[in-house]
């Protein structure tokens, strides 16, 4: 992951896009999901030992909600597929 300074505001969406891809091609969109999700409980893991640094704890927290934002924006483009099968 980069730092705040050099930010890209559409990596989450190009990030989504590789999965997307995937997905296309025929890999279970379950078994991508289970790729990009950081379940809350193995954060609250990572998180709950103080033997880390505030600053490394803050990283976990940031990476959590960028892979959560990854998953909306996967979810979403499989959905829009899923329709448009049906619609077809």
């Amino acid at each position: 992951m980069v730092g705040r300074d050099d930010f890209d505001p559409l990596a989450p969406q190009r990030e989504a896009a590789i999965f997307y891809g995937l997905f296309l091609r025929g890999h279970s969109a379950e078994d991508l999901r289970k790729d990009i999700d950081v379940p809350r409980p193995l954060l609250n893991k990572w998180l709950h030992p103080r033997r880390y640094e505030a600053g490394f704890r803050d990283s976990l927290r940031q990476m959590y909600t960028y892979r959560k934002r990854v998953l909306a924006i996967f979810d979403e483009l499989v959905l829009r597929e899923k329709f448009r099968e049906r619609v077809n």
